[in-house]
């Protein structure tokens, strides 16, 4: 059943089946966009497993050499050793957009550029442990950055999509019916109107005819 708020004139049937046309084109097109950030959510979501693989097994590994390190070194020297790090990184946040969506991009620049300017201590009184400890926490740290943002771009995405699918089924389910029933309620009732102009002129014509007939048998 249509609204009843709905005013059956042809200036509203008109404005009404313009709605639908503009609500019809807009579903597509959301549709469309729907779809496409499903496609780019499922390769993000593939690189982010990759990504978070690679870095668990990185960390792992760090882990396991700082054991190693620890074991073989007096604590007071291990945490002096640590205590002032060399190496420092800037990190720049960007944006960049995707099906609207403004995805996080990370920069990142080092103090220096050598990538082995990362030891704080002396290898003097240190254990080969320890240097692999570093190392490996070095060369992990842009796939967890890159993890960082990739897992940004991962929630964002979804939340997107989660709230383009709710405008597709919007219209799908409310909008375009609803106008879909507008226009035939209205397209009804002026019809309905029509006859009924039809008949009221109808009789008046034989109301007029009539008339002229008992005229001229006056005559």
């Amino acid at each position: 059943m249509a609204s009843t708020q709905v005013t059956p004139t042809r200036m509203e049937l008109t404005r009404t089946k313009k709605k639908l046309v503009t609500a019809i084109k807009g579903h597509k097109l959301l549709k469309d966009k729907r779809d496409e950030l499903m496609r780019q959510f499922l390769d993000l979501v593939k690189v982010n497993m990759e990504l978070r693989e690679k870095v668990e097994a990185g960390i792992r590994s760090a882990n396991k050499n700082f054991v190693i390190a620890k074991a073989g070194m007096d604590e007071a020297t291990l945490n002096t050793s640590l205590m002032a790090p060399k190496q420092e990184v800037d990190l720049e946040v960007g944006q960049k957009n995707v099906m609207s969506v403004d995805i996080p991009v990370f920069e990142t620049k080092t103090r220096t550029a050598d990538a082995n300017d990362i030891y704080s201590y002396g290898f003097a009184f240190t254990s080969s442990d320890l240097d692999g400890a570093v190392k490996s926490l070095a060369d992990i740290l842009p796939d967890m950055l890159k993890l960082a943002e990739t897992e940004k771009a991962c929630q964002l995405m979804a939340a997107e999509i989660e709230k383009t699918r709710r405008r597709v089924n919007a219209l799908e389910h409310v909008i375009i019916p609803e106008a879909q029933k507008n226009i035939k309620y209205i397209t009804m009732k002026l019809d309905e109107n029509e006859r009924s102009t039809q008949i009221r002129l109808m009789k008046v014509k034989d109301m007029m005819l009539e008339d002229a007939h008992h005229y001229k048998e006056r005559e």
